[in-house]
């Protein structure tokens, strides 16, 4: 590894903790069994791959996933609490997730043309950003940037299984802010909420909710980012408001009515896409910009989402 970036990654993060993430990384990077919550990881066995892939150009299906693949639409998701601050009401938070980018380059192009005519106040990017599980990530920072330049408001993210730390400087330089099991204060005036993100949870399990949520005062209003939602019940159980998430691709491959073969995750099917609730906590799961695996979709179209904040229901507000 180039000796530039680890010196970076110390100054960063701590030499312990970069040390430890580096080496997590390498006994786990790119290892098909046993790493993870879920035994089996299919982005790691690539003659599956390649049989699926095989099987949709037989059936004449393959390209008509393509397609389906680039149509990225806007999603809306309102989130009410009684205990977020006055002065945040209406506040909106623009929430990209698996971008895959250096095999999704039509849905991040797609993506950029979107957002051009929406208003919000912070940006937030959950997680996998390059397309395999391992290798050189060089072409998923490129294939980025554009996307990036186009978003006009504050960015904050988080790791997924498909990144590595390396990453983490270049992010940074494009003017994210990578939150390392770290929080965030957003003030308007003498007001705050608080942004904690976790770093990867499904493969690396190099997550710690409880070094973020003790920096939480207990009527802070907070967001929490996690690559995955499979950890909902430390996030409900540690106080947090609401968690935002991706990971799942709501299945991606889905059959009619949009129900998911596969989540590839541990946790109820209601929560593989979109808006649900545990406990006081509300969450949103994104099925995400990119596509993971297969650059293909199936009755389960890609999406960017804006929440937006209120203090209160008030009549007419979508649900």
């Amino acid at each position: 590894m180039d000796n530039d970036i680890r010196d970076r990654l110390e100054q960063r993060l701590g030499r312990a903790h970069a040390r430890q993430r580096l080496g997590v990384e390498h006994d786990h990077e790119a290892q098909a069994f046993g790493q993870g919550r879920t035994f089996f990881h299919i982005e790691n066995w690539y003659s599956i791959q390649a049989v699926m892939r095989l099987a949709l150009r037989l059936t004449f299906t393959f390209g008509i996933g393509q397609r389906n693949a680039a149509k990225v639409a806007v999603r809306h998701n309102t989130v009410r609490s009684a205990r977020l601050p006055a002065p945040f009401d209406g506040f909106t938070i623009l929430h990209f997730s698996d971008l895959h980018a250096d095999m999704s380059q039509a849905a991040l192009v797609r993506a950029a043309e979107l957002i051009a005519d929406l208003r919000y106040d912070i940006c937030v990017l959950t997680g996998d950003f390059r397309g395999s599980t391992s290798g050189p990530f060089t072409a998923a920072l490129r294939d980025m940037r554009p996307l990036i330049g186009h978003i006009g408001a504050p960015i904050y993210a988080v790791l997924g299984n498909h990144d590595t730390v390396r990453m983490l400087p270049a992010l940074e330089e494009m003017g994210i802010r990578v939150l390392m099991n770290e929080c965030e204060a957003i003030l308007r005036g003498d007001a705050r909420i608080t942004l904690a993100g976790i770093d990867d949870a499904h493969f690396y399990r190099v997550d710690s909710i409880e070094k973020v949520a003790d920096q939480i005062a207990p009527d802070w209003f907070s967001v929490l980012l996690s690559h995955t939602p499979e950890i909902y019940r430390q996030a409900a159980h540690a106080g947090f408001d609401l968690l935002l998430s991706g990971h799942t691709h709501g299945g991606q491959i889905c059959l009619p009515g949009g129900v998911p073969i596969t989540l590839d995750s541990v946790l109820p099917r209601r929560m593989g896409a979109g808006a649900w609730r545990h406990h006081a906590m509300q969450g949103y799961t994104s099925v995400g910009v990119g596509t993971s695996v297969l650059p293909v979709r199936f009755n389960c179209p890609p999406e960017i989402t804006l929440h937006r904040l209120l203090c209160q229901s008030r009549p007419g507000d979508a649900q």
